[in-house]
């Protein structure tokens, strides 16, 4: 996984699900509240993004 978080101007390379993510060059640790908000906006911001191209790709195998 690689995830840029802008405001962070940082990247998400891998998480646990006991909440502890790993930064691209940076070791194991658990983000702050501010920094969760961040990766969870990024997160969000993601999904939006790929749904539009599932939705795009959708409709141009549907047209074909």
């Amino acid at each position: 996984m690689h995830l840029y978080i802008d405001t962070m101007d940082a990247v998400l390379v891998d998480f646990e699900p006991d909440g502890r993510v790993r930064l691209d060059d940076e070791d194991w640790s658990t983000p702050s509240l501010q920094e969760r908000r961040a990766i969870l906006h990024a997160v969000q911001s993601e999904i939006e993004r790929l749904q539009d191209v599932v939705l795009a790709l959708d409709q141009d195998q549907n047209e074909a």
